[in-house]
């Protein structure tokens, strides 16, 4: 055991503060990492604040992380000291429903351990995430950093990467697809950057064309101002696939009409009070449909690093200090963010 410092909430009304505690012993399969950059996700202030009726308090935020491995369990094959190594959103499952046997334990039947406010069955207390200085993990839920990646950029990859990656995969997004990403923040930018390295022709919808430059740049070969009501019309019954990932309520029925015949949408973002119900129509008489995708499993973000790394391909961010992170939260409400936070763990040592 060991201490491990770390930024946490005591109350969904009281700004992040230092707070410490013991982390745990290795077991045999364990890995401990040394955090050097943690990723800030917008569900980690959705926590934070209790949005979602789910926290539990004092809470270390924090599932976007990349570090060093400083020791490894007695039975641990996968990593030695000085390894370069990831956590995103998940630090263990059941390992035996359909789901985890298939590599998908992010759909585990019995419930993934979240990397942060999820019960820890080794301590018998509660999972604290990345905004800390240490973090110790099973070798099977942690990931290989590949060398040519920015560590600092890749931090958002574990958690924006793979929420973006695994979508375009299942539904096969490549060369010919012509498909939509609805919204431009910290998913939307990694999105579009896949997208066009998986050769599909990508259209940015936006409720902003101040962000038409930066659309392009990141990989968008067309931008629309959602709008703009006759912009929207001329994509009616064009698209095969659209990635929405907005986190605001919206209406789908603004999307919907641009899928083709058997066109999915796909929701990413997780409204804290939902869409309003599309017009079921539009779904019938196109046989369109509307899906929804989480992260992706073990093995598939590892597919997805890989695949980043064969693309050089990471996040664009704004690197701040943990002392910084009440207000890099009121920036995120904002939206005064291209793209993605990254804490500088060093600055908590």
């Amino acid at each position: 055991m060991g201490i491990t410092l770390a930024y946490a909430a005591h109350s969904a009304t009281t700004p992040l503060k230092p707070f410490s505690y013991n982390r745990r012993s290795l077991d045999p399969n364990d890995v401990l990492i040394a955090i050097r950059y943690c990723g800030v996700c917008h569900s980690d202030l959705h926590m934070v604040r209790n949005e979602w009726g789910q926290t539990i308090y004092p809470i270390v935020p924090g599932h976007e992380i990349v570090g060093e491995v400083l020791e490894v369990g007695s039975a641990v094959r996968t990593f030695k000291p000085g390894d370069m190594a990831g956590v995103g959103c998940m630090v263990d499952s059941c390992r035996a429903c359909p789901e985890c046997k298939e590599g998908l334990e992010q759909y585990c039947q019995n419930g993934m351990t979240l990397t942060y406010n999820s019960p820890d069955k080794h301590t018998g207390g509660v999972t604290y995430g990345g905004y800390s200085t240490h973090i110790v993990v099973d070798q099977n839920f942690t990931l290989r950093i590949p060398p040519n990646l920015d560590l600092a950029a890749t931090a958002p990859l574990l958690c924006a990467g793979i929420t973006t990656y695994s979508p375009l995969r299942h539904w096969g997004v490549g060369k010919g697809s012509h498909i939509g990403i609805v919204g431009l923040g910290g998913l939307g930018h990694m999105a579009l950057k896949l997208a066009h390295a998986f050769g599909a022709h990508t259209t940015l919808f936006t409720t902003s064309i101040g962000k038409a430059e930066d659309a392009r740049r990141l990989g968008a070969d067309a931008v629309v101002v959602s709008k703009n009501a006759e912009e929207m019309k001329a994509y009616d019954n064009s698209l095969d696939f659209i990635l929405d990932t907005a986190g605001a309520s919206h209406s789908l029925d603004h999307y919907l009409p641009l899928l083709k015949r058997d066109g999915s949408l796909c929701l990413i973002g997780l409204p804290e009070h939902g869409h309003p119900s599309p017009n079921i129509g539009t779904l019938i008489f196109k046989r369109r449909q509307i899906a929804g995708s989480l992260i992706g499993g073990i093995r598939e973000t590892q597919e997805m690093l890989d695949f980043c790394a064969a693309h050089n391909i990471v996040s664009d961010i704004e690197l701040i200090p943990i002392q910084k992170i009440n207000e890099a939260y009121e920036r995120m409400l904002k939206s005064d963010v291209r793209y993605r936070f990254v804490i500088d763990l060093g600055s908590l040592q």
